[in-house]
């Protein structure tokens, strides 16, 4: 992981919740942020105890961003929020899954999911049944 761990402090997290958690060595954990109601996968954050405090309690992302060194709320600035919908641990304790009602992009660039860009394998289908690897072909036309 690159970047400075989120400040060390008291978190409002649940006490019962903050023991589960399994951090790395930086204090965070992934959060996937995943689409409620189709599935989609979206996008992959960092939390620490507080942006998951912050989340569960203001039913919006947040996230540690470790290349700014700061909590961010997924839409604050682009208008593309990420409506909680629920939060679950996987069964190792050291992921979250986050489902959510996105509004807009979830990716930074602009595109739905971060995920659809760059298929390494398979032939990856966008919603709407578009065929990624189709619609980067015809953008480059």
């Amino acid at each position: 992981m690159t970047g400075t761990p989120p400040p060390s402090r008291p978190s409002g997290l649940a006490p019962e919740i903050a023991a589960r958690l399994k951090r790395g060595a930086d204090g965070l954990f992934p959060a996937i942020a995943q689409q409620y109601d189709t599935g989609e996968v979206l996008m992959l954050g960092w939390m620490d105890d507080e942006a998951l405090h912050r989340t569960l309690t203001t039913g919006r992302c947040t996230y540690w961003s470790r290349s700014r060194r700061e909590y961010w709320v997924k839409g604050d600035t682009s208008g593309h929020v990420q409506h909680v919908r629920s939060v679950a641990l996987d069964c190792d304790a050291d992921t979250v899954l986050v489902r959510v009602d996105q509004v807009g992009a979830a990716c930074h660039t602009g595109d739905r999911t971060c995920f659809d860009a760059d298929v390494l394998l398979g032939d990856a289908v966008a919603p709407g049944g578009t065929h990624a690897a189709a619609g980067r072909a015809a953008a480059d036309q």
